[in-house]
């Protein structure tokens, strides 16, 4: 007969796991950490070692709840948007929680300055979702829900420096893009040049282009399995030659925050 001791420990030691559960998620983190956008059935069971018939039936239930999105003419299999609603709703009210908040007070504090944290919307916008005024002598307040065109100002070129080859790509082919003023020209060769330098010290920076006076220093943040979901902005009247010094503040804050948000940050910035 056993001790109690010895059964207590055996059920401490009990995880309850749903086999069907784990692999759909082990699905979703290889199809959001995958170079590739889109992957076929057969790549996804060769990758991971599944049977296929398992992962089909997996990959067709949580296409039904929009977890996984079908392309029928490619057959591929991506991360669907139902995934990104409910990712974005806890992303919303994370100044709220005690992760980003206590960054972007500091930042705020220390650099008497405003600092903003902004969320990718679409592939257009990125929108306020939090933010910290310092005790600036002139202030600069944007009310929460604001949104800023994606390639606008100093967010711009941090967001597009961290995108992926292919997406970096497609938004440099438009027509408009707004990095450096209202009219939507851009000089590419300088461009190029700033987002090769935000992808090398982490933050990318506006000297009073886009609001004469007002400086800014934007860096990406990252979730799990490394998705870039928005970014951190520092806007005020600072002297310009603090920005490579708060830069580096944002830059720190920002691969904290991504940190505590299961990024690996390792892999983002070297």
């Amino acid at each position: 007969m056993k001790k109690n001791g010895e059964l207590n420990s055996k059920k401490s030691s009990y995880k309850p796991l749903v086999p069907a559960v784990e692999q759909a998620l082990q699905i979703l983190i290889y199809l959001g950490k995958s170079i590739k956008n889109k992957q076929t059935l057969t790549e996804i069971c060769d990758g991971m070692g599944i049977n296929k018939s398992k992962v089909y039936s997996i990959l067709n239930t949580m296409a039904q709840y929009g977890f996984i999105e079908k392309d029928l003419r490619s057959k591929t299999y991506s991360i669907g948007p139902g995934l990104v609603i409910s990712a974005r709703n806890f992303l919303v009210n994370l100044d709220q929680k005690e992760i980003v908040g206590p960054f972007l007070k500091k930042l705020a504090e220390s650099t008497k300055s405003t600092a903003l944290l902004c969320l990718i919307s679409d592939d257009d916008h990125v929108y306020v979702a939090g933010k910290h005024e310092g005790n600036q002598d002139i202030g600069f307040t944007v009310r929460r829900g604001f949104t800023f065109h994606i390639t606008h100002g100093a967010h711009g070129k941090a967001i597009v420096a961290f995108m992926s080859q292919s997406e970096r790509k497609k938004i440099l082919e438009r027509k408009e893009l707004f990095f450096y003023n209202r009219e939507g020209h851009v000089d590419m060769k300088r461009l190029k040049r700033d987002l090769a330098r935000c992808r090398k010290n982490g933050y990318a920076f506006d000297r009073g282009e886009l609001h004469p006076g007002i400086n800014s220093i934007s860096a990406p943040l990252f979730g799990p399995m490394e998705k870039m979901f928005g970014c951190i902005l520092l806007i005020g009247n600072y002297p310009k030659n603090l920005i490579p010094q708060y830069g580096a503040n944002v830059t720190e804050a920002a691969k904290e925050i991504s940190y505590k948000l299961g990024a690996d940050i390792s892999q983002i910035f070297n």
